[in-house]
């Protein structure tokens, strides 16, 4: 999933910088008579959604990327601020950008420029700060953008194309500062979803992800919104995306158990096209934590919503994300993490150290956790990660899998790696011709967590 050499910068969450133009020696080169743009992204899958909308519509009028040593006539950075470190690294680029590209406009967006505005505009370069993103459009026009487009028609860099189909959430965890910066509950409509995922299958994309930064809560407020028409969900819109025809595949982003009712639960049963693999953030396994946390299910909930999908469902995966050395985590909370793990069987555990965040209640609960014990931690989860992923491949061997062929192997000639349905990474026979392909295969082994297939 590596994005290629483009100027624009798309990453993996949850704060990293993916591509930087670095201040070269040859600075001084001159400005290409056309217009020529840098867009670099921090942060999650709708960050890098809404840069690709943005770098389609400057295309769209007449902006071209930058070359490597080229000095941009316009710089673009989507920033992050889900960490402190997410946030200061955003500052830091748009400083980079300002000594590579002397004398360019630089347009800042996204959570970072939400939460602190004011120290974006003291940086160098910077023109303008956008604190919401519904007035991007209105920003754009000045610099001879007229028609702001209602979505994409590719994903640059990319196999797989990011849908992004809600905006906002209303929660309260206690260690989130992202309530905070999108607040806002905004649901596309439906059919608007439904003609950029035709028009990105048409155009080649056999992997659609449905993405938004609280996924299950679309639709609650697009019933509020038109005035009384048929209540939608995001089971609802599932169903209706997966009406479209085709040799393509849907997948889920990040999801919450407590949103996955039995609605949602006959929809992915039923559904030929979504991928039978979920991403509930389980964040803790122990009830103590989870209330300290703010979250709205316990284990035993948790624990429910998987085993109703484990028994709708022909062998389901599983991934999700942990937060390790929350305040006060003991010991023995932190097994009870482990044991749910187990017990779940997750592929994948994206484990993270705790950050306070500053304005989030949890910077001021008590009960620090020593960073020695934080890391001793992560590496227990990562070793439990290894061994899960190890024992779920191990299972499918004899099954098929269809795998979405990502890059070449770069040691093997003649085999290529991509991901499967159920979120396992896979080696198979190949060339650079399946390169964005779906391709079915047998699976004759397994090692290191990955599949091997015929």
């Amino acid at each position: 999933m590596a994005p290629g050499p483009s100027p624009l910068a798309i990453i993996n969450p949850p704060a990293e910088i993916a591509s930087i133009d670095h201040p070269s020696e040859n600075v001084a080169s001159t400005r290409s008579t056309d217009r020529t743009c840098r867009l670099v992204t921090l942060g999650c899958k709708v960050n890098q959604y809404e840069t690709q909308l943005v770098k389609e519509a400057l295309a769209k009028h007449g902006y071209r990327e930058a070359d490597e040593h080229e000095v941009a006539d316009l710089c673009f950075v989507n920033t992050c601020t889900v960490t402190a470190n997410g946030e200061s690294r955003s500052r830091q680029v748009v400083r980079q950008l300002a000594k590579s590209n002397p004398g360019t406009r630089t347009i800042v967006v996204g959570c970072g420029a939400t939460r602190a505005p004011e120290d974006f505009r003291k940086l160098p370069s910077v023109f303008d700060v956008v604190t919401d993103r519904r007035e991007l459009p209105d920003v754009l026009q000045r610099y001879g953008v007229v028609d702001f487009p209602r979505g994409i028609e590719r994903f640059e860099g990319r196999k797989r194309a990011y849908v992004k189909v809600q905006d906002g959430c209303a929660l309260r965890c206690t260690y989130c500062i992202i309530p905070q910066v999108r607040p806002n509950l905004i649901s596309r409509e439906p059919m608007e979803i439904e003609q950029e995922v035709h028009r990105l299958i048409t155009n080649g994309y056999q992997e659609i992800v449905l993405t938004g930064v609280h996924i299950g809560h679309y639709g609650v407020d697009l019933h509020r919104r038109t005035q009384g028409a048929a209540r939608v969900r995001l089971w609802d819109l599932i169903d209706r995306l997966d009406r479209i025809e085709g040799h393509w595949r849907m997948r889920l982003s990040s999801i919450e158990a407590a949103e996955m009712p039995t609605e949602f639960i006959d929809c992915a049963a039923s559904a030929r096209h979504l991928c039978p693999q979920f991403h509930p953030a389980l964040q803790s396994g122990s009830n103590a934590v989870l209330a300290r946390m703010r979250r709205r299910y316990t284990r035993e909930k948790f624990l429910d919503v998987v085993n109703q999908l484990k028994s709708r469902l022909p062998h389901p995966g599983f991934s999700t994300d942990v937060i390790v050395g929350f305040p006060g985590e003991t010991e023995a909370e932190f097994e009870e993490t482990l044991d749910l793990c187990r017990e779940v069987g997750f592929t994948k555990i994206h484990g993270f150290s705790f950050s306070a965040r500053t304005g989030t209640p949890a910077a001021s609960i008590p009960g620090r956790v020593h960073g020695d014990v934080i890391d001793d931690r992560l590496m227990r989860l990562r070793q439990l990660e290894a061994e899960l992923a190890q024992s779920f491949c191990e299972s499918l061997v004899g099954t098929k899998m269809e795998v979405m062929v990502e890059s070449i192997h770069p040691t093997l000639p003649g085999y290529v790696l991509g991901t499967d349905r159920l979120y396992c990474q896979a080696m198979l026979r190949g060339t650079a011709d399946n390169l964005g392909e779906l391709r079915e295969s047998l699976v004759i082994g397994a090692s290191q967590g990955m599949l091997i297939g015929r």
